[in-house]
């Protein structure tokens, strides 16, 4: 492998807050821009894809495997057991673009935001903001409390972009997909990845 392949290396994560659509979404695009994901589902984010997608949680590869066929045919796509703390992202020395949690459960961000190590996804974060990597976190709650809102104040302080799922409608969407696909473009934007997948203002 080409040294340099590591920059086209992004670790995704879902957890179980509601809006699963823009994680699966992302990573279809990051995909067919020829990224490398590293794949981590928290247990309540594949409750979600279930509840949600209709995905079979049950059976976890097969699901990521006929929602992903090509990238797992071509390995573009290394999907990470939830409780592998021995997995190649938990570590520092693993070289990898950045981190984007999506969407963000407030449990998930209570632990990043603490240091609270206790799975796979909140390590892997937890070596994003040691290593100075970016970390973008997509925080899907309403209302938010105030420890909501000084945890995602301490992990701006931090360095963490906190990208809050709140579409805009001055672009005029017509379907749930030119929603999604809206945030998803915020997204890639704040991962500083060029797309024109959303029509911007102005446009």
């Amino acid at each position: 492998m080409n040294r340099e392949n590591y920059k086209r290396r992004w670790v995704v994560g879902i957890t179980g807050a509601s809006g699963a659509i823009y994680g699966v979404t992302l990573c279809r695009e990051l995909l067919k821009a020829g990224f490398h994901i590293h794949l981590v589902i928290t247990d309540a984010g594949w409750r979600v894809l279930k509840e949600e997608l209709g995905w079979d949680a049950s059976h976890r590869q097969e699901a990521l495997r006929e929602a992903f066929r090509v990238a797992f045919e071509e390995e573009q796509l290394t999907y990470h057991p939830l409780n592998d703390i021995g997995a190649s992202i938990a570590s520092g020395s693993y070289r990898t673009e950045g981190m984007v949690v999506v969407p963000c459960s407030m449990g998930s961000l209570s632990s990043i935001a603490n240091g609270a190590s206790t799975n796979l996804l909140t390590r892997t974060a937890d070596v994003m903001l040691k290593e100075g990597k970016p970390l973008l976190l997509v925080p899907r709650e309403t209302p938010l409390h105030a420890i909501h809102l000084e945890n995602m104040l301490k992990l701006s302080r931090l360095g963490v972009r906190i990208i809050p799922a709140m579409p805009a409608f001055y672009n005029g969407p017509q379907t749930l997909e030119d929603i999604v696909v809206f945030m998803v473009g915020k997204v890639m934007d704040n991962m500083g990845i060029s797309n024109d997948i959303y029509k911007r203002w102005g446009e």
